[in-house]
């Protein structure tokens, strides 16, 4: 009877590590917030700089190369800084980027302030997610600690683009830059007053064989995946030279990793354990069913059913507020009854509301559309919550910023991927269509594609660990 108990009571978050979550969570809405108005800017950037887009891109290319380059060394800057001063350090880095950013004078001086942006939001990102998670004993109770540390993700795509379109409409575009400074300053506050300080672990000193491999690999694989959505699309040059470049310097990284590591830059031996390589494969498909057809929801409104940018972005709203109300009892059901249940349910949810937009077109209902979302939407949150807290269960204190590192690059990379395969094949649909329908057919294509990353996934997810951690895990 005792263990029938204990199979569906999780224990409770500890108080420590729900102030170390509500603290995190303020800077991170900056970082958050940055990446989803960015996201409607760029056209209007280009006009007021004087650039073509092809230029102004680089403001979200450089971004994204710069997390690549940042993330990896975070483990080795946690131990040699702490945790509480690193995420100072990084929160500063990225205020002091937006403040020039909003004064960039040209297109060059922007793109350059958002590299400087990426590197400090590349420190915060996997960072958020250690710094919390090392305040739980053997990963219990990390179902809600993950569903409090993924509220930004979930808020960013219902207020981001409503902020961003104000302020582009009513306000000069460097207003979107100044909207991250109140939050790091608030953030710095908050944390130097409640985040528990970490000492340096000794003075660890730098695999910089490891980072000369890992971050040109990185760069090299985003950037290419980057460029696919141009003509031509993986026959390009400039795609499959710098993928493949990335590739055989990252199998260069892991043996050289494997080999030494005691001097590891990334513990990759992490991925022994079922928890974390079973975590890293689902989130690496999660980012490409997810990202992919994020690339594809504001374009088909856009292209198919004729709304401009701004209306497009308010659209997806509802898909956010899916995910908002499913953090809490995807977190509970978690930590109750397993990661596995949970996201193949979540899984099942998102190609659900995937399909009706493989089957719509100019015609079909709005509201009907804007339901299907918040039922994606509702799915997306399931999904996240699970798979990330997974990966960290059982860990020492030390193995989980590797962990975080790890995880988090599966999951950038698996966006990058996915957005390049749906982009293409999007590309490939609607070349030579006539007319809205035969587009919109195309769309459908494009859609279906999505569904199956999403099917894959869930075959992937019978890997997850399927019974719940309740107690600390020595």
């Amino acid at each position: 009877m005792a263990q029938s108990s204990t199979a569906i009571t999780a224990p409770a978050v500890p108080r420590n590590a729900i102030v170390t979550a509500i603290v995190l969570l303020v800077g991170g809405l900056a970082v958050i917030f940055d990446s989803t108005i960015m996201s409607i800017a760029l056209k209007t950037l280009a006009v007021d700089l004087a650039v073509p887009v092809s230029t102004i891109q680089w403001v979200t290319t450089g971004y994204l190369l710069a997390l690549g380059v940042a993330i990896p060394v975070v483990g080795w800057a946690q131990a040699r800084l702490g945790g509480k001063r690193l995420w100072m350090i990084a929160l500063t880095i990225f205020g002091i980027a937006s403040i020039a950013c909003s004064l960039a004078g040209d297109a060059p001086s922007l793109i350059a302030f958002r590299v400087v942006q990426g590197i400090g939001g590349g420190l915060m990102m996997p960072l958020m997610a250690t710094l919390a998670i090392q305040q739980v004993p053997g990963g219990v109770a990390l179902g809600r600690l993950m569903a409090m540390i993924s509220l930004p993700a979930a808020l960013g795509p219902i207020l981001g683009p409503t902020i961003g379109g104000l302020i582009l409409n009513y306000l000069d575009w460097r207003w979107i830059f100044w909207v991250n400074v109140p939050f790091c300053l608030v953030g710095l506050a908050l944390a130097w007053r409640l985040i528990p300080s970490d000492p340096p672990r000794g003075k660890p000193i730098l695999d910089w064989v490891g980072v000369l491999l890992v971050s040109p690999a990185l760069v090299g694989m985003l950037y290419g995946l980057s460029n696919v959505s141009h003509d031509g699309g993986f026959t390009r040059l400039d795609v499959w030279a710098p993928v493949v470049g990335g590739a055989m310097l990252l199998v260069a990284f892991l043996i050289t990793q494997l080999r030494r590591p005691e001097a590891a830059l990334v513990d990759v031996s992490l991925l022994r354990r079922r928890s974390v390589a079973s975590s890293t494969a689902v989130l690496f498909l999660s980012g490409a069913s997810l990202y992919g057809a994020m690339l594809l929801l504001p374009l088909f409104f856009q292209v198919v059913r004729g709304a401009d940018a701004l209306t497009a972005a308010l659209l997806l709203i509802p898909q956010g507020v899916g995910a908002l109300l499913s953090r809490s009892l995807a977190g509970k059901l978690t930590d109750a009854v397993g990661a596995r249940v949970v996201a193949i349910g979540g899984f099942v949810v998102m190609g659900l509301g995937t399909i009706p937009f493989a089957m719509a077109g100019a015609d079909t209902g709005q509201w009907w559309l804007m339901a299907v979302l918040l039922v994606r939407g509702f799915g997306m949150g399931a999904v996240m919550i699970p798979v990330m807290s997974v990966g960290f269960v059982g860990l020492e204190r030390d193995e989980v910023p590797h962990a975080s590192i790890i995880t988090r690059l599966a999951q950038q990379l698996g966006g990058a991927f996915g957005t390049a395969v749906l982009a293409v094949i999007l590309e490939g649909a609607v070349n030579g269509a006539d007319g809205v329908a035969a587009i919109a057919q195309g769309f459908g294509t494009a859609f279906w594609w999505a569904v199956g990353f999403t099917v894959v996934a869930i075959g992937v997810c019978f890997a997850l660990p399927a019974k719940p951690v309740t107690s600390p895990v020595d």
